[in-house]
């Protein structure tokens, strides 16, 4: 395998030179704890992680996951020691299912990410801002694939929609009854690029895969015919390279999808909001009562929808939530100015009324 044919690169090579130039270059293609199958020049590499790489690693976030370019020591035959993880070009992540404050990642190095939601009764425009809003923190382009056309008799409606929260975003309407169903994303698949693919279980996934593929390489299965939903077919991470160059790395449906983003993903995501938030009378004002809010007036008028903003409200708030969890000093002075705040506005409740 030509690794350049899977995104490998002159800095990668020099990466490798800097750490021992006696290592492998290879790419993570399937993770399972410390379990690992790797891709190299001379062929599929089953491997685990060094002691030295276990001691070096601050979170469990900093092993390698599915996507990595990592530096590996070939010890057997089509065995490995994982030895570092190059740096990382971009980084997919969600917050951990549960109640812990942990990263999650999904998949490391995409190029493009297939948010695919299904057309067959599971579309939901607040997930999809979801899936948009880690999109932006990670860097990675997003596309909107709209699976399953053919069982929708509303398409043009459902685009429009899913244009009017993707931004900049392409969106796309495909299906997998045949090969001319998902000619659409074939241009977003080029040599040396990878994209990965992620939505609800039961959208249609590894179906998409396969049709890209030309073959059953991946397990599917019917959903459910009254909520639309699936088991989860695909239980692993597995990036799985095109026969024309570059790859695609399916994954698991997410029932949970916590957010691991700042307030500034949320912000671009929503950008019309935070363009409407700059005109405000006031550069702190909170949209809830001042004078001179912009968004409170774009909401009387109609051009901003309360479910809009409703999601942009939430999805700003896990974003401070992570941001207070992960720096102390941030939750102090955001609790500090809130209180100023709540005193400002009791302070005026006092003030006399002139008749």
């Amino acid at each position: 395998m030509q690794l350049e044919r899977l995104g490998a690169t002159a800095e990668l090579r020099a990466s490798l030179l800097n750490i021992a130039p006696e290592l492998t270059l290879a790419r993570v293609t399937f993770s399972h704890r410390d379990r690992y199958r790797l891709i190299a020049e001379s062929g599929d590499l089953d491997a685990e992680p060094s002691g030295a790489l276990w001691y070096r690693s601050a979170t469990s976030a900093a092993m390698p996951v599915v996507g990595d370019w990592v530096a590996a020591r070939v010890v057997g035959a089509e065995q490995a020691i994982v030895e570092a993880v190059l740096p990382r070009r971009t980084l997919f992540a969600r917050r951990a299912v549960g109640r812990r404050e942990e990263q999650q990642p999904i998949a490391a190095n995409i190029d493009l990410i297939f948010l695919v939601c299904g057309l067959d009764g599971d579309f939901s425009l607040r997930r999809l801002e979801r899936y948009l809003t880690l999109s932006a923190e990670s860097g990675v382009r997003p596309v909107v694939v709209l699976n399953k056309s053919d069982l929708c008799a509303g398409v043009a409606a459902r685009l429009a929609e899913a244009a009017e929260v993707a931004g900049d975003a392409p969106v796309v309407a495909v299906h997998t009854r045949s090969s001319e169903g998902i000619d659409a994303l074939r241009p977003f698949l080029v040599e040396g690029r990878t994209v990965a693919l992620v939505g609800s279980s039961g959208v249609g996934k590894s179906s998409l895969v396969n049709c890209l593929l030309g073959e059953d390489r991946l397990a599917t299965a019917e959903v459910r015919p009254y909520d639309s939903r699936g088991r989860h077919t695909t239980s692993h991470r597995e990036l799985i390279p095109l026969p024309g160059g570059g790859a695609l790395i399916d994954t698991p449906g997410m029932r949970e999808l916590g957010l691991w983003v700042g307030e500034g993903a949320v912000d671009r995501t929503f950008d019309e909001i935070a363009v409407l938030a700059a005109r405000c009378r006031f550069r702190d004002c909170t949209h809830a009562g001042e004078p001179g809010c912009a968004v409170e007036s774009a909401l009387e008028e109609g051009v901003l929808f309360p479910e809009r903003w409703e999601s942009y409200r939430k999805l700003r708030g896990e974003a401070q939530h992570h941001q207070a969890a992960a720096d102390p000093m941030l939750a102090l002075e955001r609790k500090r100015k809130w209180k100023q705040i709540h005193k400002a506005a009791r302070d005026l409740r006092k003030l006399p009324k002139h008749r």
